[in-house]
């Protein structure tokens, strides 16, 4: 069982001055998540490598997988860490692990050794070839292929030396709450997760408002949200999610606006009820699933017109994805069986047979007119009956 673990990281290492703030937080945030595991566990900061320690039993696997989810990490390396004590006690070491690691001893391997230390007395070349020569008189079935061996032995010369031979893939991506708070338009369908996903993984804590319509909503259609924002979380961190209850609005709406303009102006009063929690929550942009052409009210026109109603930004990060590509992420992410399940959310039940798909500002300002004498009124009381929930992994 190895007793720690080397994390790499990618991006962050080109961040100038600010760089021990981005690995300062992926320390936090590796933390934070280790806290769910079982096992005691050490995040340390040396020398541009971040390390975690561990005391006692764990579960290796479950350890894997969780720092697997956390953005910021690009490799997590299974490293043995030994103490300089010469050249032949780094040779048994060495061999030694290639002992357990590598039971049927029939591979190809390469020795790549680097030295951050450069007053160690030898060069990486010649601890190559020495290190080399060792495991080949240890296990003569091996053999060297310097060009595509099948294993790579890493030995790092640093104040402890660590040695490796596995690079388990991360997220990559920045660390979360490096990059603000951003609020997402969660949905019970395929994309919105996806999209908060996606955002999440450039370092953006995320909040999240979801639209409820009893009681042509169920109990478990706001349930699969939760379901989905608890999935999201994994790899986000807790998610403040928002649930508002939309029913009388869009009643109202079907009763006063033209069938084919409901789906537009309804999406405009969501942004709207979003935007007012994302100024609240100090949120300095929100963040919808949408893909131009998906659906009716996707297309450049009628993004257009959702977006007139939004002071603050709003970043769409699958706007230009296929369907295909969204579904990809969704299965890896594992929010896609969850989101097929078939409990219908407000957006897909007001649909009209034939919504327009290039709608005119002009004409949907005056449809919404026709809601001047309560729809300010409902809004409030939508917000001020919100239901807010700390969603934390599951």
């Amino acid at each position: 069982m190895y007793k720690s673990f080397l994390i790499k990281y990618a991006e962050i290492a080109i961040k100038g001055k600010n760089r021990y703030l981005f690995e300062d937080a992926l320390v936090q945030n590796i933390r934070y998540h280790l806290e769910r595991v079982e096992g005691t566990f050490h995040v340390r900061k040396e020398n541009g490598r971040i390390y975690v320690d561990t005391e006692g039993e764990y579960d290796y696997d479950e350890t894997v997988e969780t720092l697997q989810r956390i953005f910021g990490i690009v490799g997590i390396c299974p490293v043995v860490l030994v103490e300089d004590e010469g050249f032949d006690a780094l040779a048994k070491v060495v061999c030694d692990y290639v002992d357990r690691t590598y039971p049927d001893k029939n591979f190809t391997f390469k020795v790549d050794a680097r030295r951050a230390r450069k007053n160690y007395p030898m060069t990486s070349m010649e601890i190559n070839a020495a290190v080399g020569e060792k495991i080949l008189e240890a296990f003569p079935e091996t053999s060297v292929d310097v060009h595509h061996p099948e294993v790579m032995i890493h030995i790092e010369i640093r104040p402890m030396i660590n040695i490796y031979s596995t690079e388990i893939p991360g997220p990559g991506g920045m660390p979360l709450g490096t990059a603000g708070r951003a609020m997402l338009l969660l949905s019970g369908g395929i994309d919105s997760p996806v999209a908060g996903y996606m955002v999440s993984k450039r370092g953006v804590t995320l909040e999240a408002t979801y639209f409820h319509a009893p009681p042509y909503t169920s109990e478990r259609a706001k349930q699969k949200v939760i379901d989905l924002a608890k999935k999201v979380a994994r790899y986000s961190g807790q998610i403040k999610l928002h649930v508002v209850n939309f029913t009388d609005i869009q009643l109202y709406i079907y009763e006063k606006c033209p069938h084919e303009e409901l789906t537009i102006i309804m999406r405009r009063y969501m942004m709207k009820i979003a935007e007012h929690f994302a100024e609240e929550g100090k949120c300095l942009g929100m963040i919808t699933g949408e893909s131009i052409g998906q659906v009716a009210s996707q297309t450049m026109q009628s993004l257009a017109v959702t977006n007139e109603v939004c002071h603050m930004p709003v970043y769409r990060p699958l706007i230009a994805m296929d369907k295909q590509d969204i579904v990809s992420i969704a299965e890896k992410i594992d929010t896609y069986e969850t989101s097929i399940l078939p409990y219908e959310d407000c957006c897909t039940i007001f649909v009209a047979k034939h919504p327009v798909t290039k709608p005119s500002l002009k004409h949907i300002k005056k449809s919404e007119c026709r809601l001047e004498e309560k729809i300010d009124e409902l809004m409030q009381t939508a917000i001020d009956t919100t239901e807010t929930i700390l969603v934390d992994a599951e």
